[in-house]
């Protein structure tokens, strides 16, 4: 061993131990948001990807304390080191094509095919984080000179690897993903890591050991321009890629068709969040029957008593369009917690509509600071698997209803299929805690029910008579006496479980993953499944 300065040689430890503490928990940051770009970014993933971190990493301190144990050199420890670097820029270039195998599969619903592949990048993700474990039980064996010290110095080590982790969490987070991308993200931890590596391995054991790791770092030079060229993810069928971006929240995309239409869609792009069209308000999907809420209120009702609304979940902003055009310029408060969204929404949806106030802010938090009178309070949150549990319970639908007028509505979107409504009852239920009616409307071709609950008890005819009452107005708003006529044929009896969601026990995701799963269960049985309408793109519940 050629060490030629013992304090330089235990600060190149403590530099070490500091970047595989930062790539690690990078490398499980970015993997988390490379599988919710295909497969959302729900508890269950976030749960699966911290439970395969943590098995990985015991594989390695297991494997790491045997091997520097047998062969106590710094050669061992930063070979391991550059290979782990090597696994982690080998990510995205490995694991890209086949998560876009599996979300091409999970779309067509091909159950088994999404499992192996899914089980395929669990695989890929073992190699990396399983060296990276390795990495700090070497230099604890590396350090410890005298038994007396051991303690000290393996805190010294551990607690270096935890700021490293912490930098690597948030700066990954915070700056990393959103200004370079996932895939140059993995490259730039790699890149850290082999530089480290490389630098130790001359300064403790010559330049001649750089042959046990050469291969690596010939390797790394290879995948890194790979990994930079590509695209994270391709455009939906029939559309072309109009815009992408990565945010501390989600992975945006928006694909165009060559009529001016374009569809906002959200990591594993199973749902479209918002449609724009310049020459058309209808998007024929569950967005239309936003416009048809207030008018569950008592006969007459006219669209002139809209004088407020709000939306939580604006997204691109669909709903505010079909609001200001139906209603005319009402002031509407619209909530985001993507700041991307939104900037997405005002360069490709037309979101500047003069009367829309953007609020960047978490749903709830915002919607507690807000003043009362909303005629309409919309909640667009509910598309399976995002559903903030946060806002389905009791205690959310109480707080909004402090905000409505006394002939206020909420109106929220809820998925379903065609054999499995628990979700939609379970709000439905949860809903009736707090306001006397709730109606149901089923979105036609779509897995899709838009529930309506309004402050005062009313009735679902109150919907076909005021549709009556407005057809005999010349000047009613076009899109309005369609989507008006379309909804009192899509109202459906409203049916309430047992289920009530409370801020003690809101169970949402779990059933909104088990309808995915039994959704696509059904398919591979070969039930026959519902045609989605050819102007919108296909979703899933």
């Amino acid at each position: 061993m050629m060490i030629k300065s013992v304090r330089a040689y235990r600060w190149l430890l403590l530099l070490t131990a500091f970047v595989s503490g930062m790539a690690t928990l990078a490398v499980e940051t970015c993997t988390k948001r490379l599988i919710a770009s295909f497969f959302s970014s729900s508890n269950v993933v976030w749960a699966g990807v911290i439970g395969m971190t943590l098995l990985y990493l015991m594989v390695g301190y297991f494997l790491g304390g045997r091997l520097i144990d047998r062969w106590p050199s710094p050669l061992l420890g930063y070979s391991l080191t550059a290979w782990a670097a090597m696994g982690v820029g080998a990510m995205p270039a490995l694991s890209l094509p086949i998560l876009r195998f599996a979300i091409e599969a999970l779309q067509e619903l091909n159950l088994g095919t999404t499992l192996i592949a899914s089980f395929a990048v669990a695989i890929l993700f073992f190699v990396p984080v399983t060296l990276l474990g390795c990495i700090v039980p070497c230099l604890v064996r590396l350090s410890v000179q005298k038994v007396i010290s051991a303690g000290q110095v393996t805190g010294a080590l551990y607690a270096l690897s935890t700021v490293g982790g912490l930098a690597g969490v948030f700066g990954t987070t915070l700056y990393l993903i959103p200004s370079f991308g996932t895939p140059a993200t993995f490259s730039l931890n790699a890149i850290a890591l082999m530089i480290t590596a490389l630098v130790a391995l001359g300064f403790t054991s010559g330049w001649r050991a750089l042959k046990y790791v050469a291969p690596a770092a010939v390797l790394l030079a290879v995948v890194i321009p790979y990994n930079l060229r590509q695209p994270l993810k391709p455009p939906l069928e029939g559309t072309t890629l109009v815009y992408e971006a990565e945010t501390p929240y989600n992975y945006i995309q928006v694909d165009g068709l060559p009529d001016g239409t374009r569809y906002l869609l959200i990591n594993e792009s199973l749902a479209v969040h918002s449609i724009y069209n310049p020459n058309r308000l209808e998007t024929y999907g569950s967005w239309d029957y936003f416009v048809v809420a207030p008018f569950f209120n008592a006969v007459p009702y006219k669209p002139e008593r809209i004088q407020k609304m709000a939306l939580v979940g604006l997204a691109a902003g669909t709903v505010a369009r079909q609001y200001t055009a139906a209603f005319g310029p009402v002031p509407i408060d619209g909530i985001e917690i993507d700041p991307g969204i939104v900037e997405a929404g005002r360069r490709y949806f037309d979101m500047t509509i003069p009367n829309l106030n953007v609020i960047v802010e978490d749903g709830r938090f915002a919607l507690r600071r807000l003043g009362g009178g909303y005629q309409v309070i919309g909640i667009d949150a509910y598309r399976p698997p995002y559903i903030p549990w946060q806002l389905t319970t009791v205690e959310f639908f109480e707080e909004v209803q402090t905000h409505l007028a006394p002939d206020g509505v909420v109106v929220i979107n809820v998925g379903r299929t065609d054999t499995d409504r628990r979700l939609v009852e379970a709000l439905t239920a949860t809903m009736l805690q707090v306001f006397p009616s709730v109606h149901t409307l089923d979105v036609p071709l779509t897995f899709n029910s838009v529930l309506v609950a309004t402050n005062q008890p009313t009735d679902d005819k109150n919907l076909a008579l005021n549709t009556l009452w407005l057809s005999k107005n010349q000047d009613l708003q076009p899109f309005l006496k369609s989507v008006l006529e379309e909804g009192v044929s899509s109202l459906k009896p409203t049916v309430a479980s047992q289920m009530v969601f409370t801020d003690d026990h809101a169970p949402v995701e779990l059933i909104a993953d088990s309808i995915v799963l039994g959704f696509a269960l059904e398919k591979d049985r070969g039930i026959p499944l519902p045609v989605a309408t050819p102007t919108a793109a296909p979703s899933a519940p």
